[in-house]
């Protein structure tokens, strides 16, 4: 009976097709990292830091008169370095709890594990962003068309591209209320992104419990998805670097009857095109009212 009970287990708690089922699993639980771009060059050669290069700008071309040289330009550098990081997460399944199968344990172990690492991930994406120089501050009211479109205008971009902004779901409602907000079950033929629940400002609207609140203001990160047409090797803001993707590795514990998961992946996080983000600040909450005097 011993035997029959543990090659159940066995086939019950399969670290390969269980990576497998947490690596389908992760598109559906992350908000920022779907916007990201990933980098598999790390896969396979030694090394855990990246170094990320930054150009800045030559400049507009200039006229050049007949048999004139035209003055050299040089290409100002700086960089970023970024290390390999490790995200993991274990849970213990006692053979009863297998054996039973009330209430799937292992598939619930499953989306644990896939919802621990992808929050993980978000975490690191979000604080990338954060790094970003460019800001607005509107947190003298809560967040609007008007504020979004004031912050979205510090790029001085010269194309209207399209971008996303993450904002907390305490802001949604606030949205949802105002009147150039487009909600997702209304747009006609237009694809929705993962986690997308509307737009406005030309912004598809993310939200997320990762946008962090201080001082009675969120901070919402606005990202240009798109690359300028002249520029195709312009970097995108936010890329993940991957080493390896996720693992799945089981250990039994026999005295206890228990075996162990752990799944763990391997990545780093750079913000590579900080002209790409602005960081808006909007109240979480809108200002009161004056007392009236008496």
């Amino acid at each position: 009976m011993a035997d029959t009970n543990m090659t159940k287990l066995a086939q019950l708690i399969d670290p390969e097709v269980m990576a497998d089922m947490i690596s389908a699993k992760l598109p559906n639980k992350i908000r920022v990292t779907p916007f990201a771009a990933v980098d598999a060059s790390l896969q396979g050669v030694s090394g855990d830091t990246i170094t990320i290069p930054k150009y800045g700008y030559v400049g507009d071309a200039v006229d050049v008169a007949e048999g004139e040289e035209v003055a050299l330009s040089k290409m100002s550098t700086s960089t970023q370095k970024v290390t390999v990081k490790k995200a993991m997460k274990s849970i213990g399944l006692t053979d009863e709890a297998v054996l039973s199968g009330y209430g799937n344990p292992v598939g619930q172990a499953n989306s644990q594990l896939a919802m621990a690492i992808a929050s993980k991930a978000d975490s690191d994406a979000l604080d990338a962003l954060m790094k970003a120089t460019m800001s607005y501050d509107g947190s003298a009211g809560i967040i609007s068309y008007n504020g979004i479109v004031d912050a979205v205008d510090k790029s001085e971009e010269e194309i209207n591209t399209e971008k996303v902004m993450f904002v907390h779901p305490n802001q949604v409602t606030q949205l949802r209320k105002d009147p150039d907000f487009i909600s997702a079950d209304k747009y006609t033929g237009d694809v929705v992104m993962t986690g997308e629940v509307g737009k406005i400002a030309n912004c598809r609207i993310v939200p997320s419990r990762k946008v962090k609140l201080a001082g009675g203001a969120y901070t919402c990160p606005i990202v240009k998805l798109e690359q300028d047409g002249e520029t195709e090797d312009e970097l995108p803001a936010l890329t993940i670097y991957l080493k390896r993707q996720v693992m799945v590795e089981s250990e039994r514990k026999p005295r206890t009857a228990t075996t162990e998961v752990t799944a763990n992946e391997f990545y780093a996080v750079g913000l590579t095109n900080e002209a790409k983000v602005v960081l808006a600040k909007f109240a979480k909450s809108a200002p009161a009212d004056p007392a009236p005097t008496a």
